[in-house]
């Protein structure tokens, strides 16, 4: 009603202004904007009389230069009526994910952060992960509506934002095979390559802080992501020219890979008012980094056909033959750091864990919670080229 209301005194004024003789535009929406503008000069403010606000917008207006930053943060506080730069207009039109241009895609929403569609939708499974895996840890029951609408909208788009990056980070993975190819495809990758280097983050940082959520701690997982970015690109760029691989980088991007789920509990923390519990965070990454390679695994082949970044595959480049050995020696360290950290747990939320890795082993994809049973190693793929060239043609046969 009150919205009605509003849009009464618009259409009234700006019947009264013609009537008056007052210039009016072709513009419909112009003409609401000038009528919006009158009633804010008329409307009582302090001792201030007409005169002086309109003395008072001339003189100032003039001199002050709005950036995009400060307008996106203040249509924050306008909901979904706020402000709209050209670079946004462009943005709502629709388009099909095939046509997207990835290029300018970092671009396309100034300084405010945004998400499409298909982000949201590929974030869903890992947002129902975190919710079963990690709300115990907060005390939370993840069978609650109320506990797991109240913190979705800042959770969801913030995981969505995240993939919407790693789609970017995946095109130019895939990409990075394909440079010197053609002219169209280098082109494609130089722009995709700018658009992720551009500070990518520093929306999401602007609206984590808006809603006072922002801490040094969730900064440097945020940067951890950009940082796992940057050495899955230049170590499945390496695989694909034939060049150097490092284990200690391939060590730090398999230690990094999880950065999302650690930036979502971050964020529950600060959303809840909680102090990070460190024993707990510690516990969560060395299973997160169990899970990784359990994935790696089971993702092995579709990873080599995808150029993407998989340590096995890096552990093939590196060792060689000897692969297996040196991975399992690598997830043996690592299974000792986690029961030695599961121990440690109040044995309540021990319990629970484990019978939720148990839940999550019996269902498969990719989860969060450390995996039971066996280590299963794939059979290793020494030429990459070969392979791929082997599944193309059983598919175009």
């Amino acid at each position: 009603m009150e919205e009605l209301r509003k849009l009464e005194q618009v259409q009234k004024l700006i019947t009264s202004m013609e009537s008056h003789g007052i210039a009016m535009t072709s513009s419909s929406s112009s003409n609401q904007f000038i009528a919006n503008f009158v009633l804010l000069l008329v409307k009582p403010c302090g001792e201030l009389d007409f005169e002086d606000k309109f003395n008072l917008v001339s003189e100032y207006m003039p001199k002050v230069s709005f950036s995009e930053e400060f307008l996106g943060e203040a249509s924050l506080l306008l909901g979904d009526r706020g402000y709209r730069g050209k670079e946004m207009e462009t943005t709502l039109q629709p388009y099909g994910d095939n046509k997207l241009d990835f290029g300018s895609s970092m671009n396309y929403c100034g300084e405010m952060a945004m998400v499409g569609l298909d982000a949201m939708q590929r974030a869903n499974s890992t947002l129902e992960d975190f919710f079963r895996s990690y709300f115990m840890f907060h005390g939370m029951d993840v069978n609650n509506p109320q506990c797991i609408f109240k913190y979705f909208p800042i959770l969801s788009f913030t995981e969505s934002y995240i993939y919407q990056l790693d789609t970017l980070n995946e095109e130019i993975a895939l990409g990075g095979s394909t440079f010197g190819e053609s002219q169209e495809a280098n082109e494609r990758s130089t722009r995709i390559l700018s658009a992720i280097k551009s500070d990518p983050f520093q929306p999401l940082i602007n609206l984590h802080k808006l809603h006072g959520l922002l801490t040094e701690r969730l900064i440097h997982e945020l940067r951890s992501g950009e940082e796992y970015w940057a050495l899955e690109r230049h170590l499945c760029g390496a695989l694909a020219s034939k060049g150097k691989v490092s284990v200690e980088d391939v060590m730090r991007a398999i230690h990094l890979k999880s950065f999302d789920y650690r930036v979502l509990n971050l964020l529950l923390y600060q959303l809840r008012g909680e102090r990070v519990n460190d024993l707990h965070m510690e516990f969560l990454s060395i299973s997160e980094l169990l899970v990784e390679i359990a994935d790696d695994l089971f993702d092995y082949e579709d990873d080599v056909l995808e150029n993407n970044f998989n340590i096995l595959r890096m552990f093939v480049r590196i060792y060689g033959a000897s692969a297996p050995t040196a991975l399992a020696k690598f997830v043996s360290e690592a299974e000792e750091k986690y029961d030695r950290l599961l121990k440690a747990l109040d044995p309540h939320l021990s319990s629970l864990y484990q019978r939720r890795c148990e839940e999550a082993t019996k269902e498969g994809g990719k989860v969060s919670a450390h995996p039971f049973g066996s280590w299963s190693m794939p059979p290793l793929i020494h030429d990459e080229d070969s392979f791929r060239a082997s599944v193309i043609s059983n598919i175009q046969t």
